[in-house]
C-alpha cells in the first residue's frame, strides 16, 4: 500500500519546490566551503616571527622569546636567553641578533651552533650583570638562515626591519661560515648600516681591507685564513723540500679558496705538484672523492714528503685522513696541517681513529682552546697577546650560566673553542654599542656602531678569552693568537702550542703597524 506520508512530502509541488531549495543550499554550502578551502592560506608560521618558507619544514626567522626552532638542542640555551630578555625593558636595550644556520642537518654544525649561542648568551648576561650597570643593557635574539644558510635573505630583511622599536637592533654577531650565501647576507646587512661582528669567518675575501670595504661596519674576531696559514708556517717551521698540498679544485668556497691561496704562497718552493681533487657541490656530501683520496695517497707514498698541508672542507679532510690510515706506505710517518675547520673532527664519528695509531699527525689551527691562556704550572703562558685572567673570568660565567646541573643552558663543552670564540664577538659588538652611545643618551645611532672598529685597539682593545683582539682599520684582529691544536684518538683536540702570524707575540701596546 503507498505511503501517504512520503506522497505528501516528495510529490507535491510545494514539497518538490522546497526540496529543490534546500539541496541547492547544501550544493551552495558545500562549494563555498571548498573554495574557502582552497584560498585560505597555510597557516606556516612556528612562532611570533618565525615561519616555515614555502617548500621548506624548517623554522626560519628571528625570536627572542624562547623559540628553539624544533632543534631540541636549542630548548635550555634559547628558554635562558627568553629568561633574560624579559627581564628587560622597552627603551632600556639594545638588540643583538646571533644569526646563523640553527636548523643545519649538519651533525658538526648542529654541535658548534649550540656552543656558540652558549657563548653569546653568556657574554650578555655579563653585560647585563658584570658591567657596573653601564647602558644600553643587551637583548639577545636567535636568527635562523636555514640549513646551508639557504633562507637568509628571509632573515636579513626582518633583521633590517628590526633597527627601529620596539627591538633597536643595533649589531648581529655569527655569521659562522665563509660560503657565498654568508658572503650576500654580510654585503645585505652592512649595506643596510647594520654592524656585523663574525664569530668564526676566516676567508681573506669575507673581510674589508686597507684599499676596499666592500662590507662597511664588519669587524670579525678570528684571524683570516692566510694568518692561519703564515701561524702554522711559523710553528712547524715546515722543509718545503720535504711539504706536499694537496687542495680542493671547486671554487666559489672562501674559505677553501683562500686557505689553498695561503698555502701555495707559503709553499712556493715545493718540488712537487699540488694533488688535486674535485668535492661534490654540497660539500657536507661523500660523494667519490674517497677514491680519489686513495689513489692520492698512493702519490703520497711516491715522495719524500713528510708534511701535507691540506685545503678543503672538514668532510673531504676527514676521508683523506682515513685513507692516509690505510696507506701502503705505513713505515714512514705523515704530519697533515689544515685551517679551522679541523675543529670538526672531534665530533665526526665516521672519522677512522685507527688512522691516528697508524703514523698520521693532525694538527690545525683552532680560533680558540680553554687550555690556550688557561694557567698551568710549567707552562709559561705569553706576556702579551692574551691574559689567564680574561679566560678565568670567561669559565667563570660559564659556570655561572649553566649551574651545578647544568643549569639554563644544557651541557657545556669548550673543548672545540666555538663558545668560546662567539663569546668574544659578543663582547665586541657590546663594546662598539656602549661606545657608540652617546653622553646621556640611551641608545646609539644604527650607523655609529660599525664605526667604532677602527678604535678597537691598544688599550681599547677587547681583552677576550681567545686571546687580545686588537683591530685594524679594516675590522680585521691584528696578530691574533692562534691555538694549534693536534687531533687525539678519542676526538679530543689537544693543545698543542700558540702560533702567531707575524712570529711573535704582539707589542704591549697592541698597535696594529702601517702597512705598506
Amino acid at each position: 500500500m503507498a505511503n501517504p506520508l512520503r506522497y505528501r512530502v516528495f510529490y507535491t509541488t510545494r514539497q518538490k519546490i522546497v526540496t529543490s531549495v534546500v539541496v541547492l543550499a547544501l550544493l551552495a554550502w558545500g562549494a563555498v566551503t571548498v573554495i574557502d578551502r582552497a584560498t585560505t592560506p597555510e597557516d606556516r608560521s612556528c612562532a611570533p616571527g618565525v615561519a616555515r618558507p614555502q617548500g621548506s619544514d624548517e623554522c626560519v626567522g628571528v625570536s627572542g622569546d624562547g623559540h628553539d626552532f624544533r632543534v631540541p638542542g636549542l630548548t635550555a640555551v634559547a628558554a635562558a636567553i627568553a629568561r633574560e630578555n624579559g627581564r628587560l625593558k622597552a627603551g632600556e636595550y639594545a638588540t643583538v641578533a646571533l644569526m646563523l644556520p640553527l636548523t643545519s642537518t649538519s651533525a658538526g654544525m648542529r654541535i658548534k651552533v649550540l656552543h656558540e649561542v652558549q657563548g653569546a648568551y653568556a657574554q650578555q648576561y655579563r653585560a647585563n650583570h658584570v658591567s657596573n650597570g653601564q647602558v644600553p643593557r643587551i637583548r639577545l635574539v636567535l636568527a635562523n638562515t636555514g640549513n646551508g644558510n639557504a633562507h637568509w635573505r628571509t632573515t636579513v630583511e626582518q633583521l633590517k626591519g628590526m633597527t627601529g622599536a620596539p627591538h633597536q637592533l643595533r649589531a648581529v654577531s655569527g655569521i659562522a661560515t665563509s660560503s657565498a650565501p654568508v658572503r650576500d647576507a654580510v654585503t645585505a646587512l652592512t649595506s643596510a648600516r647594520i654592524a656585523v661582528v663574525g664569530t668564526t669567518i676566516t676567508a681573506d675575501d669575507l673581510a674589508n681591507s686597507a684599499t676596499s670595504t666592500p662590507f662597511p661596519g664588519l669587524a670579525r674576531v678570528s684571524p683570516t685564513n692566510t694568518d692561519e696559514a703564515r701561524a702554522l708556517a711559523n710553528f712547524g717551521k715546515v722543509d718545503a723540500a720535504k711539504a706536499l698540498l694537496v687542495h680542493d679544485t671547486r671554487t666559489g668556497d672562501y674559505y677553501t679558496d683562500t686557505l689553498r691561496r695561503a698555502f701555495t704562497a707559503l709553499l712556493k718552493d715545493v718540488p712537487y705538484e699540488p694533488q688535486l681533487f674535485t668535492s661534490p657541490e654540497n660539500q657536507t656530501d661523500e660523494g667519490t672523492t674517497a677514491n680519489t683520496f686513495r689513489r692520492i695517497t698512493d702519490l703520497v707514498c711516491d715522495t719524500r714528503a713528510e708534511t701535507l698541508f691540506f685545503a678543503g672542507r672538514h668532510t673531504q679532510l676527514r676521508q683523506f685522513i682515513n685513507a692516509l690510515g690505510a696507506r701502503g706506505c705505513t713505515h714512514r710517518k705523515f704530519t697533515l696541517l689544515t685551517g679551522d675547520e679541523g675543529s670538526y673532527l672531534g665530533a665526526d664519528r665516521r672519522l677512522d681513529p685507527t688512522a691516528l695509531d697508524n703514523g698520521v699527525t693532525v694538527r690545525y689551527a683552532a680560533l680558540a682552546h680553554p687550555d690556550a691562556w688557561r694557567a698551568v704550572k710549567g707552562r709559561p703562558l705569553p706576556v702579551t697577546g692574551g691574559s689567564a685572567g680574561a679566560y678565568a673570568e670567561f669559565e667563570r660565567m660559564m659556570r655561572t650560566v649553566s649551574g651545578p646541573a647544568y643549569g639554563p643552558v644544557g651541557p657545556v663543552a669548550l673543548a672545540d673553542g666555538q663558545s668560546i670564540i662567539a663569546y668574544d664577538a659578543m663582547a665586541a659588538a657590546v663594546l662598539a654599542i656602549r661606545e657608540a652611545t652617546p653622553e646621556g643618551g640611551k641608545l646609539p645611532l644604527l650607523v655609529d656602531v660599525g664605526r667604532q672598529w677602527p678604535q678597537v685597539k691598544g688599550s681599547l682593545r677587547v681583552s677576550g678569552a681567545s686571546g687580545w683582539i686588537c683591530l685594524d682599520n679594516a675590522g680585521n684582529p691584528y696578530n691574533k693568537a692562534v691555538p694549534v691544536v693536534q687531533l687525539t684518538r678519542d676526538g679530543t683536540p689537544e693543545f698543542v702550542q700558540i702560533a702567531w702570524p707575524e712570529e711573535k707575540p704582539p707589542p704591549a701596546d697592541c698597535l696594529p703597524p702601517r702597512r705598506p
